[in-house]
């Protein structure tokens, strides 16, 4: 006799759906436990029972860690879509600037409303701030791109210095061939050969 499929939907009876509630949380706990360890992950799991009960678990890190990190990265998600939200509800950069820049230009400046000037100054600093995150990008990736020409060089230095190594050792066995071919005295005159490196 095969399994049953189970139809997922509410549980009427009370004490059969705190079984299911029992055994399922500790498999998914099991299998939690299971991910963390094959992929080398951190996870925590939090149920809440019917009755109100916290249940929790934590594999890798312990909890505390695993929020920390996740309230960090949801602070830095608000903070881009809020960013992104400003973005688009307020005008190009170019138009902002010539909008101010007529305003503080018109004649009767003095009658600009404080509304107004509060506007310009919030839609700046959102422009300000966009212009920074591009800016810092930017600078980030020229810092990239430089460390990975230094690596470059390093590595042809490190090159260039075995080579050059290489040609010390040569001449030095050079000098001594011809010190022991001179000493050779087979009265005969060995000629002398030009060192190879200097």
């Amino acid at each position: 006799m095969g399994r049953r499929k189970v139809e997922i939907e509410r549980i009427e009876n009370k004490s059969s759906r705190q079984v299911t509630f029992s055994k399922r949380r500790k498999g998914l706990i099991e299998k939690a436990r299971q991910l963390s360890i094959l992929c080398e992950s951190s996870i925590a799991v939090l149920a809440v029972s019917g009755s109100g009960k916290l249940y929790n678990a934590a594999s890798g890190d312990n909890m505390s860690k695993i929020i920390d990190r996740y309230e960090i990265h949801q602070a830095d998600e608000l903070k881009a879509l809020d960013l992104a939200e400003k973005i688009r509800n307020y005008l190009p950069h170019k138009e902002i600037l010539e909008i101010v820049q007529s305003k503080l230009e018109e004649p009767n400046v003095d009658t600009v409303s404080v509304d107004s000037l509060i506007s310009m100054e919030e839609q700046l600093e959102t422009t300000l701030s966009v212009i920074r995150a591009k800016k810092t990008e930017l600078m980030m990736e020229e810092v990239k791109s430089l460390q990975e020409t230094e690596m470059l060089l390093r590595e042809e230095n490190q090159i260039l210095a075995s080579h050059s190594q290489l040609g010390k050792n040569t001449f030095l066995v050079t000098e001594g061939e011809r010190g022991m071919a001179r000493e050779n005295g087979s009265g005969n005159k060995v000629p002398e050969t030009l060192a190879l490196l200097k």
